[in-house]
């Protein structure tokens, strides 16, 4: 709808039920400093982006991720970024958080992945036979809906103790492949077996998340056509350095990842 048309249906509207339309163009929604703590695993620490702060090691942190986007967008506030590539569960309540106390306002995470075996079933599916591809990702899966449930649990109750003023909200996992044609890509039986893993991870990140009353953030949506094999893709295919592999890239973490944290924390970040 034209924007022309759009104010004059506002302002209809308005007078039928007695509210006066404002006669000027509505400020800009107040954007808030805040608190913020990123915890996590690759995803959350920036691996894809190919461009990472110095001091940040094996961890990979970088300016392009989803978490040092926020914080750029939210200056004033504190912002500690824990995230780490490779991090499981157990990494993230060992040695993550610290950076939380009752000040802390928002803490985002992307968790669960690597406690599934993602490094191995990925490198599994690479390297071997459509069968061997979906047994490793079988073996990922029964992992996910056993034993992740309660190292999910265990973590989210962790941060809640540790910052319990603060908002959680839990990113999920993109699906990683396009189907359909893939010039030297992987077959499509493993593309969409591969898929379905990361529908269980989420599922079951989700219904974790909702337990902890954590807000979950689902990023399969704003990936839809982006994974790998599209013409426009934002996650990596296979890579060099290795680790880049079939992790979002910059256009991932800024129009994937951060679109879908804004939607759900909103403008004012507490």
């Amino acid at each position: 709808m034209p924007r022309t048309i759009a104010a004059v249906a506002a302002a209809v509207a308005a007078a039928a039920v007695g509210i006066v339309a404002p006669s000027a163009q509505a400020a800009p929604a107040t954007t808030y400093a805040t608190n913020y703590a990123a915890l996590g695993d690759s995803y959350s620490s920036g691996v894809g982006t190919g461009s990472y702060l110095p001091d940040s090691g094996s961890c990979k942190r970088s300016a392009k991720s989803y978490p040092a986007l926020w914080n750029q967008a939210h200056p004033g506030g504190t912002f500690a970024f824990a995230a780490c590539s490779g991090a499981k569960t157990a990494d993230v309540r060992s040695s993550q958080l610290s950076v939380l106390n009752s000040a802390t306002q928002l803490v985002t995470i992307s968790i669960g992945g690597n406690d599934a075996g993602f490094v191995s079933t990925i490198t599994t599916c690479v390297l071997s036979s459509d069968s061997e591809c979906a047994a490793a990702v079988n073996k990922a899966k029964t992992y996910a809906t056993t034993t992740l449930p309660g190292d999910l649990d265990a973590t989210y109750a962790q941060i809640r103790a540790k910052a319990p003023n603060a908002r959680l909200v839990v990113l999920g996992y993109p699906r990683l492949f396009e189907l359909g044609s893939c010039f030297l890509g992987l077959s499509q039986a493993k593309r969409t077996v591969i898929n379905q893993a990361a529908d269980t991870l989420d599922e079951v990140t989700r219904q974790r998340a909702s337990a902890a009353n954590a807000d979950f953030a689902d990023v399969r949506s704003r990936f839809a056509g982006h994974g790998v094999c599209a013409s426009n893709a934002w996650v990596n295919g296979v890579s060099l350095p290795i680790e880049e592999s079939y992790h979002p890239t910059t256009s991932g973490q800024s129009q994937g990842y951060l679109p879908a944290l804004q939607a759900v924390v909103g403008v004012r970040a507490h």
